[in-house]
């Protein structure tokens, strides 16, 4: 990992849903210690309106997200690659830490079934935390 803070790249389809909640939580818990992106192999236009309002209820505001496309850049500037459903669109490159998280895609999905997605994503976050030495800002 980089010498100053850890660097976190999360990846998925649409950048629209699943990467856009995890990189919000790990924003808001980590504060500046660390960095985080995110980012689609065939990014949506918007951020889903159901994700939007499932993070709202936690206090977390996406409504003014864009979805980015994933670029060799953006993964070679990361330490750990966290991707969600995106298959073998993600480069690799060695050195790096991939994990990939197995969720339910949001997409198509109304705000009852965006909730459990979120909490999951937020256990994950809080777990990734823990294992890169972060402590929680909030």
């Amino acid at each position: 990992m980089s010498e100053s803070k850890p660097s976190v790249l999360f990846v998925c389809v649409h950048n629209a849903g699943r990467s856009q909640m995890a990189a919000a939580f790990l924003t808001r818990l980590g504060g500046d210690r660390v960095e985080v992106r995110s980012a689609g192999s065939a990014p949506a236009d918007s951020v889903n309106p159901a994700v939007v309002r499932a993070m709202a209820e936690v206090g977390i505001d996406l409504s003014a997200g864009t979805p980015k496309v994933l670029t060799v850049e953006a993964v070679r500037a990361s330490d750990v690659v966290i991707t969600m459903g995106c298959g073998d669109a993600c480069p690799y490159f060695p050195g790096k830490r991939y994990l990939d998280w197995q969720l339910a895609d949001p997409a198509g999905q109304g705000v009852d079934a965006v909730r459990p997605i979120r909490d999951a994503i937020e256990q994950r976050v809080r777990a990734l935390m823990a294992e890169l030495g972060i402590e929680a800002a909030v």
